[in-house]
């Protein structure tokens, strides 16, 4: 009768220890979920300060009028990957695509827009916050940052002065948001659509961006 007893006892005594640890696994869930921590970390969060002051490159910031056709300001989530873009529209000025961009609001005739401009001779204008969606990746709108990248003729090659600013623009947002060079991809990666062109056309060339990407990043971290 003791030994049923003690039994007993020791099978509670295991029962208890078994829901107390459920309870605090529990609540540790809970804590993680309310500081986006862990594997609920899916709200938006980026560095700032120190080293990603640092090395921002210079830009104009010039916001687009929020709108439902270029800047819906709806919320960004985690964002996984840089999307690189060319304009398609040869010999325009990052102002002029961003003016275009704008104009949208008044026009409605499509919905496009992106977070960054690249200029042709180097000149970086913001768009839209990071975020915010921006209507450039598709279905990748919503965890990608996108950056669009002027070029001077149809073969969609950019000259030494954009490609030198794509590459700190995208070394520092892979900074900002814990990425590596291996998290750049083309719209072409989520689509299919050629773009950006001379990046499709030419893959080595796409990888020997990403090495100086990577190459650059070091020398930030």
């Amino acid at each position: 009768m003791r030994k049923r007893r003690q039994r007993k006892r020791k099978k509670n005594g295991f029962l208890k220890a078994g829901l107390l640890f459920l309870a605090v696994i529990t609540v540790a869930l809970g804590v993680m979920k309310i500081a986006g921590a862990g594997p609920f970390f899916y709200g938006y969060t980026e560095r700032k300060g120190g080293v990603v002051d640092t090395y921002r490159p210079d830009m104009t910031v010039d916001l687009l009028t929020p709108n439902p056709y270029s800047r819906p300001e709806t919320s960004t989530s985690r964002i996984r990957n840089i999307v690189i873009h060319y304009t398609a529209n040869p010999g325009a000025t990052a102002k002029q695509n961003r003016d275009y961009f704008e104009g949208l609001k008044d026009t409605h005739l499509t919905k496009a827009s992106s977070h960054f401009i690249v200029g042709i001779e180097g000149e970086i204008i913001q768009c839209i916050p990071t975020w915010e969606v921006a209507y450039a990746s598709n279905s990748r709108n919503g965890d990608s940052v996108s950056i669009e990248c002027c070029h001077p003729d149809e073969t969609g090659e950019f000259t030494g002065a954009t490609y030198d600013s794509m590459v700190k623009l995208s070394a520092w947002l892979c900074l900002k948001f814990g990425l590596t060079e291996n998290d750049l991809i083309r719209h072409y990666d989520i689509t299919g659509k050629i773009c950006p062109k001379y990046f499709v056309d030419y893959p080595e060339k796409w990888e020997e961006f990403r090495s100086d990407v990577g190459k650059t990043l070091e020398k930030m971290s």
